[in-house]
């Protein structure tokens, strides 16, 4: 019944072949058994292939799938990390600001000194999490670092170098968080 079919469709459109061999115009009573199974053999392959491209389809969704489902994890947990180093020192600071409620001459001293060490443990954190800090002092101006806000004529320091930073800027490993805000210093008029 197919080769009938593909007798007809082949009559319609002569111009039109299939990428393998052409088959010849068969009629189903004068077949050879020898053209009968390459008729099954190529059904066979044919049955094999198309099984092939469901399979591969099948696995290609699949895996889009499970790329997207990923994809959302890392984006909802992308911060879980960063958040568990400054849980404690959140508890840190907590601690500190009780015992600057119940302060006298003494305890503000160690206060001042766990403040200090809850800051270091702080930028410690956010440092593990590739936070840097851009020190602008004593360098040249870089308009893809830092903020000029003002210019100071100065004779102690280069023409175009920072002498004041007056907030400090950060990066995330190579992007630009905040940029430093600086006084660059200027020549002193002649």
């Amino acid at each position: 019944m197919k080769d009938i079919e593909l007798e007809n469709q082949k009559a319609a459109d002569p111009g039109a072949e299939s990428a393998a061999e052409p088959l010849a115009p068969l009629d189903p009573a004068t077949l050879t058994p020898e053209q009968f199974a390459e008729l099954i053999e190529r059904a066979a392959k044919a049955d094999e292939n198309w099984e092939r491209v469901l399979r591969t389809t099948a696995d290609f969704e699949n895996f889009k799938k499970r790329a997207t489902r990923e994809k959302q994890d890392a984006i909802k947990y992308a911060n879980e990390s960063l958040l568990q180093k400054l849980i404690p020192v959140l508890d840190n600071f907590d601690s500190a600001l009780a015992a600057a409620q119940s302060a006298n001459t003494e305890a503000a001293q160690s206060l001042t000194t766990g403040i200090t060490m809850i800051h270091q443990q702080l930028k410690g954190a956010l440092a593990d999490a590739g936070l840097e800090e851009i020190d602008a002092t004593g360098k040249p101006f870089d308009p893809n670092l830092h903020e000029a806000v003002s210019q100071k004529e100065t004779s102690e320091a280069p023409d175009g170098h920072v002498i004041q930073q007056l907030r400090k800027g950060y990066k995330l490993r190579d992007r630009l968080l905040r940029p430093a805000t600086v006084i660059v210093a200027q020549k002193p008029a002649a």
